[in-house]
């Protein structure tokens, strides 16, 4: 008769798993709860950029200027000819950089573009904590991008 070895995991190794189930467990919910913010962020970022891409799709269309206006303290931005106001996160920081003759004051600031798909470019930039993400506007060519900032 032959006897076949007993399969099965020793009392160690049981503790052993569910220690480190127990560290996981203790890890994970930081690493969610932080990536909320930084989605959050992302998506305002493309917001910005959404809007800067129709901005200048409406200045083409129309052959003639259209603006995106942004409020750095109520955390809004305005296209022109749109009544919709669009908010960004209360978190978040705002800044813009524009060309002079588009800050109307020291909250509030546009980006202009021109019928030949041109602007007077600039930079928004939203920030979390360490994390920001940059919507560049190239005065040249009015192209619109997200650049990361980890």
């Amino acid at each position: 008769m032959v006897r076949l070895a007993q399969r099965g995991f020793t009392l160690l190794e049981m503790l052993l798993v569910l220690m480190l189930l127990g560290m996981m467990y203790a890890l994970l919910p930081p690493m969610f709860a932080s990536g909320g913010s930084v989605t959050e962020l992302k998506a305002a970022a493309r917001q910005v950029a959404a809007g800067l891409r129709k901005a200048r799709g409406q200045a083409i269309a129309d052959r003639q200027e259209s603006t995106l206006s942004i409020d750095v303290d109520a955390k809004k931005f305005q296209l022109s000819g749109d009544p919709k106001v669009y908010s960004l996160p209360g978190a978040a920081s705002v800044s813009v950089q524009t060309a002079d003759s588009e800050v109307y004051a020291e909250n509030l600031a546009s980006i202009r573009f021109y019928p030949d798909g041109g602007s007077t470019g600039g930079r928004v930039t939203l920030a979390m904590g360490e994390r920001a993400f940059m919507v560049d506007v190239d005065w040249l060519t009015g192209r619109v991008e997200i650049l990361d900032q980890p």
